[in-house]
């Protein structure tokens, strides 16, 4: 998990966080916390756009390496290089690899090693974690 030692590009009190995020967002990203599965819009969601960290706007997955796990949460073959880092995560007695924004520390979700090509890797996302920015259309 992350260590409260870390040092992270953007970083904040936990008052801070409290006042910027919903209830719901803090429990998430500052206390890796995980959303029920099937209740976040973004699972569904497949127009072209920009994921971004709902803690500090950096963006961390292209709507282009999104697909439907199946799972109930948002999940993607490929982060945006440099995007996110891992840790890992031994809480519910099993080990597993906590994915978390690399600006700002905050818990995404977790990584596993059955996605599908090219990667093979699913990056399954908390929904709440994200916030979506869809592509402008061509203007010309």
């Amino acid at each position: 998990m992350t260590t409260s030692n870390e040092k992270f590009a953007v970083e904040k009190t936990e008052e801070e966080w409290l006042q910027q995020l919903t209830p719901e967002q803090f429990r998430v990203l500052r206390k890796h916390g995980t959303e029920r599965a099937g209740t976040s819009p973004l699972d569904k969601l497949y127009e072209p756009g920009i994921y971004s960290c709902a803690g500090c706007g950096q963006p961390l997955f292209s709507s282009e390496t999104k697909f439907n796990s199946g799972t109930g949460w948002p999940s993607f073959y490929q982060p945006i290089e440099g995007a996110i880092a891992t840790s890992i995560d031994k809480t519910l007695f099993m080990t597993r690899v906590e994915v978390h924004c690399s600006r700002c520390g905050g818990h995404l979700g977790h990584v596993f090693r059955d996605g599908p090509a090219p990667t093979g890797l699913r990056y399954c996302m908390n929904g709440v974690a994200l916030n979506f920015t869809p592509a402008e259309g061509d203007n010309s």
